[in-house]
């Protein structure tokens, strides 16, 4: 986890100087702002910390090979994001997300640490690109994930502050 935690370090980092305006403020019509970029990774911590505690619930062992789940940071395949990781479109204030990132980390903290290593590496999910994962596997997925999107908020963040700049 102490990689998830310095990727997320790195990710608040990027964003602490910028205003809630700012990272409300979409790059161009029709794509994420940063906000919904940060929201995203929220609404996938979350739902992979319910998806691990559901499946170690089950009874059912689905053992998977291991995936090159670092291949997740290469950003020249575009994926579209699952339905239930669309972040909302409305503004949200760096604390409120800081306050959601931390609880959904809390969570997947919780569910790594009360689980049984066996059972996290004897059962499975489906990834959209990568197939059947262990769910061990899906842990540090969390980290390669963000430190995807941490590149898409650097492009979007030069992007908007050059266009502020260009403004004045």
């Amino acid at each position: 986890m102490n990689e998830n935690d310095e990727i997320r370090r790195q990710l608040l980092e990027a964003v602490g100087g910028l205003s809630d305006d700012q990272l409300n403020e979409p790059e161009e019509k029709g794509r994420w702002s940063i906000m919904q970029t940060m929201h995203h990774l929220y609404l996938m911590e979350r739902s992979i910390a319910i998806i691990i505690s559901n499946r170690l619930k089950s009874k059912i062992s689905m053992p998977a090979e291991q995936k090159p789940i670092d291949l997740t940071v290469d950003r020249s395949r575009k994926v579209d994001a699952p339905v239930f990781v669309v972040p909302a479109k409305r503004y949200l204030t760096l604390e409120k997300i800081k306050e959601k990132l931390e609880e959904s980390r809390k969570e997947l903290k919780k569910v790594e640490n009360s689980a049984n290593t066996d059972a996290l590496e004897q059962k499975s999910y489906p990834h959209p690109v990568f197939g059947p994962m262990s769910l061990k596997q899906w842990i540090p997925f969390v980290g390669y994930h963000e430190k995807r999107h941490l590149a898409q908020i650097e492009e979007i963040k030069e992007k908007i502050l050059s266009r502020q700049l260009n403004s004045l």
